[in-house]
């Protein structure tokens, strides 16, 4: 694995710990709702959005540079140049569970970027569904991490 290889699963690990430090500290609260959103202290707005922000980046990193790291690791042949052809080509491969999946990954991380404070049903729903999925983002991280790690033996 190269160096490069090594510091992009270590900026992944960085957000995936903060990722689950903020699941952890947002336990309490679920589910969300319209009802309970605006109730919310400060500081739990803030762990809120250390949730979003790191969920999102974390999806951003895995799919901008880890998957085709691993890609070039392994020396698939082809041209892959649209992203769903990389994603099917992992999948393939064994590096990631589900290429369906990890575009699910990709509309939560969508729908963060969009802010909806006109309708907090809808924002309790994504947030709802994305606490669910994020086990899921941080299940294929170590997927692809522990299959680019065989690559080093």
């Amino acid at each position: 694995m190269t160096d490069a290889s090594v510091e992009i699963l270590s900026q992944c690990q960085r957000h995936a710990d903060r990722l689950q430090w903020a699941m952890q500290q947002l336990q309490p609260q679920l589910p969300f709702s319209a009802a309970t959103l605006p109730g919310l202290s400060d500081m739990e707005l803030a762990v809120l959005d250390q949730f979003s922000t790191r969920f999102s980046k974390l999806q951003d990193l895995m799919g901008a540079k880890l998957f085709p790291a691993v890609l070039e690791l392994t020396k698939e042949p082809g041209e892959l140049n649209a992203f769903i052809d990389k994603l099917n080509r992992l999948e393939k491969i064994g590096a990631i569970p589900s290429a369906d999946d990890w575009l699910l990954l990709r509309e939560i991380r969508n729908a963060f970027a969009h802010d909806y404070p006109e309708n907090p049903d809808l924002q309790a729903e994504i947030l709802n569904k994305a606490y669910g999925l994020a086990g899921q983002l941080l299940a294929v991280l170590d997927s692809v991490s522990a299959f680019a790690q065989s690559y080093l033996k």
